[in-house]
């Protein structure tokens, strides 16, 4: 059986030699007049910073005085340096603390909130700490968790007679205490975002699986969690994105102290370009962070065939 599709007729989209007509036109300039200025946006904050940092990555400026094209010397003098280094370890560290860590608990929260009573003020709640400004946590933050008159070692002290601990000013516990608090400031989008996921799961499928005999443990590891990758997949790859772009948390608690032990690759590449002058150097490690980003974010995309399900 042959099937023909026919295009549908809109009237006043053409005119009778195939052109459009006036009104569609006119429609067309209309849709570019509400796009233009989204299209601004992008075009000056978004492609002309980015073809600025690499161009400015072969050069060397100090922000005032005349731009000198030096090459790779920039890229050179990064790797062959410490502070990259350094700084890209921290990073890593922060990473590996703050995104498994973060998620796990997120979907834990999503999962005792999914069947509870008034989930809306539970969401606006956990979702509070990542809609506040990053200075306001990290000085709330930075009360908590000083070493001399903190609530932390306050209540360490007081109920469990135990010695207090630096939590920012220890080079064993800074990362692990910026991750922390970065884990408790995403905690309320991830949440939301699984939680919608959660309830977006047909109830047949639990069902189903209760009538064939299987406990609570086994409708989630076989049912729940499948159901949950496409989810779990996005909230990865933002965190990662997020956490290898950590600056305000350093900024507002550490500093990059003590000494560099906090340094991360955002905060080296605000010292090299806003403290130190050097545009060319922040720039490469600029690029060096965004190949780093792309990178990750490809293979994240390669890996997602072996354990993402999109089928429903």
């Amino acid at each position: 059986m042959d099937f023909q599709v026919q295009s549908l007729d809109i009237p006043g989209a053409v005119t009778k030699k195939g052109r459009p007509s006036e009104r569609a036109r006119r429609d067309r300039r209309w849709g570019y007049v509400f796009i233009l200025p989204q299209l601004i946006g992008l075009l000056v904050f978004s492609l002309i910073p980015l073809v600025t940092v690499f161009y400015l990555s072969l050069a060397s400026w100090d922000g005032l005085g005349p731009v000198s094209f030096v090459g790779i010397q920039n890229y050179i003098d990064q790797f062959t340096g410490d502070d990259l280094r350094i700084s890209l370890l921290h990073t890593i560290y922060y990473t590996v603390l703050a995104v498994p860590g973060g998620l796990i608990l997120a979907l834990l929260i999503a999962l005792g909130l999914n069947n509870v009573r008034g989930k809306s003020a539970y969401r606006v709640l956990y979702f509070m700490p990542y809609i506040t400004g990053s200075v306001a946590v990290g000085v709330m933050w930075a009360w908590l968790l000083n070493s001399d008159f903190g609530l932390i070692n306050t209540l360490l002290r007081s109920w469990f007679h135990a010695s207090g601990v630096g939590w920012l000013t220890d080079s064993n516990y800074v990362i692990p205490s910026l991750a922390i608090v970065g884990t408790w400031q995403g905690l309320g989008f991830n949440m939301v975002i699984l939680l919608a996921a959660l309830q977006g799961i047909p109830v047949s499928y639990t069902e189903a699986a209760r009538i064939d005999g299987a406990n609570r443990f086994q409708v989630f590891w076989n049912v729940t969690l499948p159901m949950l990758t496409p989810s779990l997949f996005f909230t990865t790859v933002i965190s990662i994105i997020n956490s290898f772009q950590v600056f305000d948390l350093t900024f507002v608690l550490t500093g990059g102290g003590p000494g560099k032990d906090s340094y991360t690759m955002v905060y080296d590449l605000y010292h090299l370009g806003f403290e130190s002058a050097q545009f060319g150097q922040a720039s490469a490690v600029a690029v060096i962070l965004f190949v780093i980003l792309l990178v990750v974010t490809l293979i994240q995309f390669r890996l997602q065939r072996r354990w993402v399900n999109y089928d429903v």
